[in-house]
Formats: C-alpha cells, sequence, structure tokens
C-alpha cells in the first residue's frame, strides 16, 4: 500500500514537473513575443519611422492572434499544473503518509510557489502586452487622424479656416458683452451706493429738524415767504405782461 501510494506520488511530481518545464519555455516565448510588440510595428503591419532597426517578421494582427494563442495555452497548462498541486495536497493529508508528512509538504510548497511565480509572470507579461497594445492603437488613431487632416482638400481647409474666424469673432462678441454687463453692473453699484449717502443725509436732516423744532419752524416760514414772493412776482409779471398787450394793440 506504502508502495503503491509512493509510486502515485512521483507520477504527482512527473507531472507537475513536466508542466512547469512546458510553462517556462511557454513563458519565454510569450515575454519575446510582447517585447518585439513594443513600438517596432504600426497596427496596419507597417514600419514606425521612430523604432529601431530590429523589425519583428510578424504584423501587428498576426502577433496579436498568436498572443491570444499562446495566452489560452499558458492558462491551460496553469490549470493543469493547479489541479496536480491540489491532488498533492490531498495526497499529503491521506492517512496514510503521515510519517512523510513534512517532506512532502516542504515538495509541495515549493511547487506551490513555482505555480505562484508562473502566475504572477505570466499576468504580468499579459497587462504589459495589452497596455503596449492599446497605446499603439491610440497612435496609430492619431496618425490616422492627422494624415486624414493633411490629405484633405483646399475647400475643406478654407472652410475650416473660416470656422475658426467665425469662432474667433464670436469669442470676441461674447468678450465685448461680457465687458459691457461688467461696466453696467459696476454703474449700477454706483448708483446703488449714491442713492444709500443720499437717503443717510436726508435722514440726518430729517432728524435734526426733529430735534430742533424751532429751527423746524424757521424753515417752515422760510418756504411760505418763498412761496408769497413767488406768488407776488408771479402777479406782477401778469399784470405787466396784460398791460403791454393793451398798449400793443392800442
Amino acid at each position: 500500500m506504502a508502495a503503491g501510494n509512493s509510486n502515485y506520488w512521483e507520477d504527482l511530481r512527473k507531472q507537475a514537473r513536466q508542466l512547469e518545464n512546458e510553462l517556462d519555455l511557454k513563458l519565454v516565448s510569450f515575454s519575446k513575443l510582447c517585447t518585439s510588440y513594443n513600438g517596432a510595428t504600426t497596427r496596419d503591419g507597417r514600419r514606425d519611422r521612430y523604432s529601431s532597426d530590429t523589425t519583428p517578421l510578424l504584423n501587428g494582427s498576426s502577433q496579436d492572434r498568436m498572443f491570444e494563442t499562446m495566452a489560452v495555452e499558458i492558462e491551460q497548462l496553469l490549470a493543469k499544473l493547479t489541479g496536480v498541486n491540489d491532488k498533492m495536497a490531498e495526497y499529503t493529508s491521506s492517512p496514510g503518509v503521515t510519517s512523510l508528512n513534512a517532506a512532502l509538504m516542504h515538495t509541495l510548497q515549493r511547487h506551490r510557489d513555482i505555480l505562484q511565480d508562473y502566475t504572477h509572470e505570466f499576468n504580468k507579461t499579459k497587462a504589459n502586452f495589452i497596455a503596449i497594445r492599446e497605446r499603439e492603437d491610440l497612435l496609430g488613431s492619431v496618425r490616422k487622424d492627422i494624415e486624414s487632416y493633411k490629405s484633405g482638400s483646399g475647400i475643406n481647409n478654407r472652410r475650416t479656416e473660416l470656422f475658426l474666424k467665425e469662432h474667433e469673432h464670436l469669442r470676441n462678441s461674447d468678450r465685448l458683452i461680457e465687458d459691457t454687463i461688467s461696466i453696467a453692473m459696476a454703474t449700477k453699484e454706483n448708483v446703488t451706493s449714491q442713492r444709500g449717502m443720499l437717503k443717510s443725509i436726508q435722514s440726518k436732516v430729517n432728524s435734526l429738524a426733529n430735534r430742533f423744532p424751532a429751527i423746524n419752524n424757521l424753515v417752515q416760514r422760510i418756504n411760505l415767504r418763498k412761496r408769497r414772493d413767488t406768488l407776488i412776482l408771479g402777479g406782477v409779471i401778469g399784470i405787466c405782461t396784460i398791460l403791454l398787450l393793451l398798449y400793443a394793440f392800442h
């Protein structure tokens, strides 16, 4: 029974080592693929003039397909290796191997560490490749927009210039309107301030008049005398005017 269990453990270790070797080779190739993609070609396969002299043999679309294929293969290998590690963990917890449990647990932990390292390396390389591809897509889109703008007809360019000039005129008009509104608001504030000052002066004068009745009576008498003088002067002017008209007609 012990021999059978030992053979089972050795089979699991062989499977784990074989999967680890395959993963190691796949990850090396996967890393080279992602490195060769780094800005060497554009999305349509043309060479970028700012890239180095080393050009990969595959264009962007071919690299994308190979990336997807290799990523699926590595994920499958990682899943298989995870399954083997789970079986090894089940074996170490079985009642018949308690005497060798420490050594088995050490071996299992080493395989788990290797699996964790491979998983981390795969995720990191995959994330870097996706980031590089997104950057290349963005740069390619910007280049296409620039080329489309440069290759536009003279009429389109003329229209664009007219639109820009019209836009500038509208901005100037908005600026003038804003300046006019600012001046009007400042004038309103000044008028409001002056109105407040006049009200304050009037209230002070009324307060003085209420405090000093004699002054108030004097002011009223002065006003009455002014009205009387005005009436007298008006009557004299009226009589003189009538006399002049009578004299002129006779």
